[in-house]
């Protein structure tokens, strides 16, 4: 019975110590605040703070002597953070680059129940219609904004390895380039209408073999000249551009698949998507393309943050083992030491809190040294997505002040919890025979 009560007894602090690291981890910084302006006012202000800051001093002093044990700690727990933050950058540099492609000021329209371009069919008779609706805003000559477009798959051969890749070549007309005025031509010109010409992104200039500006590449067992290079800052920065007729041509299609519009402003999609709703001819789908291109990133950056979560919990729980046996390992070292301040005074509270402080003062080390080494080796390192069905998409890791938090708190929730039972451990020694010992 007294095993049963025992095990029971373990098996509820473990279940314990899991809710709160998990309550740790989501907590958000205000009350992280708060936690420690707590903490900081009893160590400050109590005389068990006080016994607790000065078994700290004497922990922390004693560290030298065992650097080699305490180094444990501190780098398995940079391993930790790093890749956790590593991988939840490489998830949040792709959300951000598809983000950043749209505004609320333009629209995509798509065949209803296309979840993208690539399966979207609108028919040529139908861009009238659509130029015509409320809310679409017009240019000096008083021509809608409006651009009809293609999206094709070709095949190029990557830079990086040699091997067949997928590139996505949109056909656009003049609208495209006014509708997108982050656009801008870097190098050569623009294409000209009824020419087999391409314009590239300077992403897939970097990430494809052959389009250096002036070269010619063969689509469709057609050649084609590489005018002109552009600069966008989103994932137009991964695409070829082209004339929408002459693709259209060449690939033989009949029908444009999605229509992308410049709203007079934000508050026009309402206007527009009820015009559109009100024209039974127009069974389409309008979406703002900021929301269409965050749609597009959020199942790519789910699997990435899932992923990158469970690796850095599989990881902390070595850090986890690894902190616990070099704390137990110390605290049987310092038995002796221990059991001097337990007779001089020091109650049990103050030598757990402060084998705990040292512990999450090591841990907070290995925070800080491995978000340092994911931001100086993974921030703004280019990388493209995976290519499969749909074409690549470059994109930068983006190490934002958000994750290096996050990680420097999981890097504390591991101190935490390797540091909780050797401090208790401290506390329980036997005086009388930890005096006795060495």
């Amino acid at each position: 019975m007294n095993r049963i009560k025992k095990w029971l007894g373990n098996a509820l602090v473990v279940l314990a110590l899991i809710v709160g690291l998990v309550l740790w981890i989501l907590m958000p910084w205000q009350g992280v605040l708060a936690l420690a302006v707590a903490s900081a006012l009893w160590l400050a202000f109590t005389r068990s703070g006080h016994l607790a800051l000065e078994a700290t001093r004497i922990g922390i002093a004693s560290l030298p002597q065992r650097w080699g044990a305490s180094s444990v700690i501190v780098i398995g727990i940079a391993g930790v953070v790093g890749v956790l933050v590593a991988m939840l950058a490489m998830g949040s540099g792709f959300q951000k680059t598809l983000q950043q492609t749209g505004r609320d000021d333009t629209a995509i329209v798509l065949r209803g129940g296309s979840q993208a371009e690539t399966n979207s069919v609108i028919g040529r008779d139908q861009v009238p219609l659509i130029s015509g609706l409320d809310g679409i805003a017009r240019d000096r000559d008083g021509q809608p904004l409006v651009s009809p477009e293609l999206s094709q798959v070709v095949n190029m051969v990557t830079r990086a390895d040699g091997t067949d890749a997928n590139a996505q070549l949109r056909g656009v007309g003049d609208a495209g380039w006014a509708i997108r005025p982050q656009l801008k031509i870097v190098e050569g010109r623009r294409f000209e209408p009824g020419k087999r010409e391409l314009v590239v992104g300077q992403g897939a200039k970097n990430q494809y073999v052959g389009l250096e500006v002036g070269n010619t590449i063969e689509l469709a067992n057609q050649d084609w000249t590489v005018v002109g290079a552009f600069a966008s800052g989103d994932s137009h920065d991964s695409e070829l551009w082209a004339d929408a007729e002459t693709l259209a041509s060449t690939y033989q299609r009949t029908a444009y698949q999605s229509v992308t519009a410049r709203l007079t402003d934000a508050k026009a999609l309402t206007t527009f998507k009820a015009a559109m709703a009100a024209d039974p001819r127009l069974k389409l789908d309008v979406l703002s393309t900021r929301d269409y291109y965050s749609k597009q990133s959020e199942g790519l950056s789910k699997l990435i943050n899932v992923l990158g979560k469970v690796i850095g919990a599989i990881m902390a729980i070595g850090a986890v083992f690894g902190a616990l046996n070099t704390m137990y390992a110390a605290v049987a070292g310092r038995a002796r030491e221990i059991a001097t301040m337990r007779a001089i005074g020091f109650r049990g509270l103050p030598v757990v809190v402060g084998v705990m402080l040292e512990t999450m003062l090591l841990a907070l080390l290995g925070g800080l040294l491995g978000g340092l080494i994911a931001w100086l080796v993974f921030n703004n390192y280019s990388v493209s997505t995976l290519s499969g069905n749909f074409s690549q998409v470059m994109f930068k890791f983006n190490v934002s002040p958000e994750l290096l938090w996050s990680g420097l708190k999981w890097a504390l929730g591991i101190g935490l919890v390797g540091g909780l039972f050797p401090s208790l451990r401290a506390a329980r020694l036997p005086v009388t025979e930890a005096l006795r010992a060495g």
